[in-house]
């Protein structure tokens, strides 16, 4: 045989299909729940992925403060943030941050399972997460998916 009878399609910013999806938060472990929402914006879940195009979802969490850690980790787990200023350091533990900014968990948890570069910041665009059940991405006309079913 001369020729190929298969072709590696690499997928570029014009032949990618985006399109939305609603994840529930509700009662989900939040490394569980950020890896499963990582691998959508990512698009890894696609036959087309390809890893240097954004060729994932726009995802939609609802109910994020509804998010649930296993353990202790809800009163031991500390996150660190420093204002830039000398003796700036400021720690928060998850229960702190659910009561001042409940997506912040969240958001925190996708955005260290995305890449370090400007296709992960660009990844990372295409989340959006919200405190109660309601969101303003009715228009787009998003399927709600269940984790389990990936």
């Amino acid at each position: 045989m001369d020729t190929l009878s298969y072709k590696t399609v690499s997928a570029n910013k014009a032949t990618v299909t985006k399109e939305w999806v609603v994840i529930d938060a509700t009662d989900q472990v939040l490394g569980r729940l950020a890896s499963r929402i990582a691998l959508i914006l990512r698009g890894k879940n696609k036959p087309n992925y390809t890893p240097h195009v954004d060729c994932g979802d726009n995802v939609i969490v609802i109910n994020a403060e509804k998010v649930r850690l296993t353990g202790k980790k809800m009163t031991d787990k500390v996150y660190v943030r420093h204002t830039g200023h000398p003796g700036g350091q400021r720690f928060a533990t998850p229960k702190e941050l659910l009561g001042r900014k409940p997506l912040a968990v969240v958001e925190h948890a996708v955005k260290g399972m995305l890449p370090k570069n400007r296709l992960g910041a660009e990844l990372f665009r295409n989340l959006f997460v919200y405190a109660g059940p309601e969101h303003k991405h009715e228009a787009q006309q998003p399927k709600v998916i269940h984790l389990n079913e990936i």
